[in-house]
């Protein structure tokens, strides 16, 4: 990836258990030019999950100290926990043309795409159903009862806010959801817009002189 690329800020955003993160690996997975976004949180570990790998785990007081000072791009308090955004990390891929995925709640989502105007690129994933999204969380099996309650009841909000993002993908079948949203991703990475290489090429095209084809008998 040559620097005279700017790089992408792509953002997945859906209610618990409608497939963002299920999306946002397999695309890490294929694209190796794209990085994920970090985030730091106030909430404890779930199984499996690695310090530095999945989140910065942080306790309030540290998540606080980091908000007050202006290191995070975006931060938000979703779930009795705080989320946030490292900012530093995000603008020096950028500037070095990689691709940044994001994992973020609506709210997180407006304030990148504020801070960050024409590199970001919104997408939000709905469950085909509300009755198909609560038995996801269920069988999932990663929080308790009374937190998968809560999640059900602020989806309604969340996908309320579809109107703010570029693109809508319905997860009906994981397949295809995945493969609207990388065709998504790859139609933005040639925007004109994003690859100011181009008109010097352009311009090499024109400029280039065409030999006189040999005629055949």
């Amino acid at each position: 990836m040559t620097a005279d690329r700017r790089g992408i800020l792509l953002v997945l955003s859906s209610p618990s258990g409608a497939g963002k993160s299920t999306i946002g690996r397999r695309l890490l997975a294929e694209n190796a030019c794209m990085a994920p976004s970090v985030s730091a949180t106030t909430r404890p570990p779930r199984p499996g999950e690695l310090e530095g790998e999945d989140y910065h785990f942080l306790s309030r007081a540290e998540f606080q100290a980091k908000a007050d000072a202006g290191e995070f791009l975006e931060w938000a308090e979703v779930h009795e926990n705080c989320y946030g955004t490292p900012r530093a990390p995000v603008e020096t891929a950028l500037k070095a043309g990689r691709d940044v995925l994001f994992d973020i709640d609506w709210q997180g989502a407006r304030d990148v795409a504020a801070a960050m105007t024409g590199d970001t690129v919104r997408i939000f994933i709905l469950p085909p159903s509300m009755a198909e999204l609560k038995r996801r969380l269920y069988a999932r099996a990663q929080d308790a009862h009374d937190v998968i309650e809560r999640r059900l009841q602020r989806a309604r909000g969340e996908i309320g806010q579809w109107g703010e993002y570029d693109y809508i993908v319905v997860n009906h079948d994981l397949d295809d959801a995945y493969a609207k949203v990388s065709a998504i991703y790859q139609a933005e990475c040639l925007r004109r817009q994003r690859n100011p290489w181009v008109a010097q090429k352009v311009a090499d095209l024109i400029a280039e002189p065409m030999e006189t084809p040999t005629r055949v008998r």
